[in-house]
């Protein structure tokens, strides 16, 4: 690449507008040769590498460029950056994110030079057929460490080399990997073979670093909060009792590790697949000893403020209706209760918030710095922070969006706004969750704060790269003693070493690497069609006894309670589990899915396909998303894949033809839903299409939870005898997929037919409504108002009925008569 004294000179690229700096150019001299990863420390300008790649081909090879970032905050800077940087036309490059619908991406597509997006709507625009990524000459993959397991870079990666004429992957990360292992792996799945690592220890390099002083300030809790941490430790140890009655753990020590309670959940989930009901009883026990931990856990570790917040959502949980028994039982303990009125009473300070505010002013006042972050895992305890902490300082908060517990996050502009703002020195404290930790160009600042110890390297090397860029910076992390914080440490410690050590190692072992990802990466390449002229951070398992689980460590894990508890409560007991930590912990911010608000954007209509090479079609239910369905089937040569929101059925075949898909568990879950039974899907479905079909997924149909067999077997006689449905059986996804391709196969190539979504919900009939109105009256259910339409005629006759003149109808007895005269007879509160 040509370049000049003080500034880079290339086709496409600002004049002079790029620092010429002879490390970037000779990564990016090799990135534009090979599909590489780019291993950079944070703050030395990795964005910069992928943009001279970018000029480089799209000035070369033409076509177009995409870039993936995993926020939407990231996406936003990547484009200003590259709006200023390249001289091409601003509305030419692009960002694609969950806020632009999907027609309007499908539009700006094709007139786009560069695309910046999140991957999740680049992922769902490929399932759903709306873009071809042929013509993209240049895809990097920013943050690429992520490429693993189900994350959306691993698909998008397998379709660019298949589908792309011409393509060069670039995979850019300041912590690639815990090990080589896992650093294979990421070039694996990105079909990377060449890996360009770059250490502050070059001398290149050296120049644009600065030492980082990292400092361990150890707190001491109050008698106050670590009373409120025993009475929940006594809980925890009744609870870990009756786990250890059942045999699936050997201790009752409150502080064991998050691989002894992964362990005991796998022990109970195998118990309730050999349908024993202590296994659903010790589930739910154990949800139990997840929540009060993760209660302990923010009163050592956070604030007694988060605990209390905590404590409320918790009441607010017990007392909606379907609540887990596992919430039920754990606010109703005396022990608990005891623990929240000392969380209410208790107006000292947390000494960290003490110390924080020490901290700051030595930073910014003492030492007259102009700028300082701190770092919380907690939404919370960044809430309580900024309130604190205004007293002293100019502090704004940076937080993602909006949870389901209702706490204020930002949007997208704010967030942009508030970074923008700090940048400009209009505040000097920015108080922020793991949003910011990735990637974000965040100014250097005087120091980085750290309320807590953090146990990922990669987490904890991308906020320390925060500080030290321009000039010295410093580090702190507050501990508490005797606390979670105390094992995170050394946990955090050890991990820095190893990163630290294993980047130098990955250093000198890139040719080794090379030869193995290459080989391997050449035959991936291959099974993916090669890119040719053809048209085709998890839990800590590792603390020991002593330590806690990482706050953001696996969801609950919850079961039934009692022996007569019903299919229902187990349901809402292990959704209940996938949501409890979404309230306290910004982790899912900087996941930064936008599937959610994808899958908003496509209620608004069908959108038209990328204009591929037609097959056979496959309409997909914008639903199915979580699944690996949809992307499987969209791999398949001969396949095309839509993504609607359909009225009913999951996946549309033909004319005649959708499936409705339910896997084992769902398929007994929905026998009870009151809401949306089964049968009201499947009427619907059956009036909408010719043959419809249900799909039934899992080998342990019969297995499931603590229902009578015989009435899974009724419920599919039903479905077969009743309602004219074809009820097929799946052993997995995987069987799933080639059943739905099969079908599909056989309706449009054998029997000549089209695909046409023309199913509609159906109106229910005036009788139905009647029915759905009285069945809804005390959870009596849709028999017993049949009988009570029948013998009285009319839902205000029903109504007003005496409670002797209900005890009159066929199986209606005194406890259902009293429910009744009770829900409608009563004051409304």
């Amino acid at each position: 690449m040509a370049t000049e004294a003080a500034g880079i000179d290339r086709p496409l690229l600002v004049d002079d507008f790029l620092q010429r700096r002879r490390y970037q150019l000779q990564l990016a001299d090799a990135a534009a040769d090979e599909h590489t990863l780019v291993c950079l420390p944070t703050g030395l300008g990795k964005t910069t590498v992928s943009l001279l790649v970018t000029a480089e081909r799209l000035h070369e090879a033409g076509g177009k460029a995409l870039f993936l970032a995993p926020t939407k905050p990231l996406v936003q800077q990547h484009a200003d950056f590259y709006r200023e940087a390249l001289a091409i036309p601003d509305d030419e490059i692009v960002v694609f994110t969950g806020d632009v619908k999907p027609d309007d991406r499908a539009a700006l597509w094709d007139d786009a030079r560069i695309v910046i997006a999140t991957p999740q709507v680049v992922e769902n625009d490929l399932v759903g057929n709306r873009i071809s990524l042929r013509d993209v000459t240049h895809l990097t993959f920013d943050e690429c460490h992520r490429a693993t397991g189900d994350y959306a870079y691993v698909y998008i990666a397998e379709r660019y080399h298949a589908d792309a004429a011409d393509p060069l992957v670039t995979g850019m990360s300041a912590s690639p990997g815990g090990d080589t292992e896992e650093i294979e792996t990421v070039c694996e799945n990105l079909g990377l073979v060449n890996v360009e690592v770059m250490t502050e220890e070059d001398a290149d390099v050296d120049e644009y670093t600065h030492d980082t002083d990292v400092q361990w300030e150890q707190v001491t809790l109050p008698d106050e909060v670590l009373d409120i941490r025993d009475a929940l430790n006594e809980v925890i140890t009744d609870r870990l009792e009756k786990l250890k009655q059942l045999g699936v753990t050997n201790t009752t020590n409150p502080d064991l590790s998050q691989k002894d309670l992964n362990k005991m959940r796998g022990q109970l989930k195998q118990m309730m697949d050999n349908d024993q009901s202590d296994g659903y009883k010790g589930m739910s026990t154990h949800a139990e000893v997840m929540k009060l931990r993760r209660a302990t856990e923010l009163v050592e570790t956070q604030s007694v403020e988060s605990v209390r917040r905590y404590f409320e959502r918790q009441r607010e949980a017990a007392r909606s209706s379907g609540a887990s028994k596992a919430s039920q039982r754990m606010v109703a303990d005396p022990k608990v209760r005891e623990a929240m009125r000392k969380a209410e009473s208790f107006d000292g300070l947390h000494p960290k918030f003490s110390k924080a505010r020490i901290l700051l002013a030595e930073t910014l006042g003492i030492n007259e710095g102009e700028r300082a972050i701190l770092f919380t895992e907690s939404r919370d305890t960044a809430e309580a922070l900024v309130e604190f902490l205004s007293a002293s300082f100019d502090v704004r908060k940076f937080v993602g969006q909006g949870d389901k517990e209702g706490s204020d996050g930002m949007s997208q502009k704010q967030q942009q706004e508030t970074l923008d703002e700090f940048k400009a020195g209009e505040f000097e404290v920015l108080v922020s969750t793991s949003v910011a930790e990735e990637g974000l160009d965040v100014p250097e600042v005087d120091l980085v704060c750290f309320y807590e110890p953090v146990p990922t390297a990669i987490r904890s090397i991308q906020r320390k790269g925060r500080t030290g860029r321009q000039a010295e910076g410093k580090v702190v992390v507050l501990m508490a003693e005797d606390t979670r914080d105390e094992a995170f440490f050394w946990i955090s410690r050890r991990r820095e070493k190893k990163m630290a050590s294993q980047l130098a190692e990955l250093k000198e072992a890139t040719d080794d690497i090379e030869e193995t990802v290459g080989d391997d990466g050449q035959a991936g390449l291959d099974a993916f069609g090669g890119g040719s002229e053809d048209e085709s951070d998890s839990p800590e398992a590792e603390v020991g006894d002593g330590a806690g689980d990482a706050a953001d460590s696996d969801e609950e894990s919850e079961g039934t309670g009692d022996d007569d508890a019903g299919l229902t409560d187990f349901a809402e007991e292990v959704r209940e589990s996938e949501e409890e930590e979404s309230g306290e912990s910004d982790e899912a911010d900087a996941q930064a899915s936008d599937t959610d608000e994808d899958a908003a954007a496509d209620d608004d209509g069908v959108v038209a396909t990328a204009g591929v090479d037609e097959g056979v079609e496959v309409v997909v239910d914008q639903r199915e998303l979580d699944s690996s369905i949809a992307k499987d089937l969209s791999t398949r040569d001969g396949l095309i894949t839509r993504l609607e929101t359909l009225a009913v059925g999951d996946y549309v075949l033909s004319d005649r033809v959708a499936v409705e898909r339910k896997s084992a568990a769902d398929f007994v879950d929905s026998m009870l839903d009151s809401d949306r039974s089964m049968f009201e899907q499947v009427g619907e479905l059956s009036r909408a299409y010719a043959r419809p079909v249900m799909v039934v997924e899992g080998t342990n149909l019969y297995g499931q939870r603590d229902i009578d067999p015989n009435a899974i077997r009724g419920a599919l006689a039903s479905l077969a005898v009743d309602f004219d449905v074809s009820v097929l059986r799946t052993e997995g996804e995987e069987d799933t997929t080639e059943l739905l391709a099969t079908i599909a196969k056989r309706e449009q190539e054998t029997r000549d037919r089209e695909v046409s979504v023309h199913g509609e919900k159906t109106t229910k009939t005036r009788a139905e409504q009647q029915e759905y109105v009285v069945s809804s009256i005390a959870d009596i259910g849709p028999v017993t108002a049949r009988s009570l339409l029948e013998h009285f005629g009319t839902v205000e006759a029903v109504m007003t009925a005496r409670e002797e003149d209900l005890l009159e109808v066929d199986g209606v007895g005194q406890v259902t008569a009293e429910r009744i005269r009770e829900v409608v007879g009563s004051e409304y509160e």
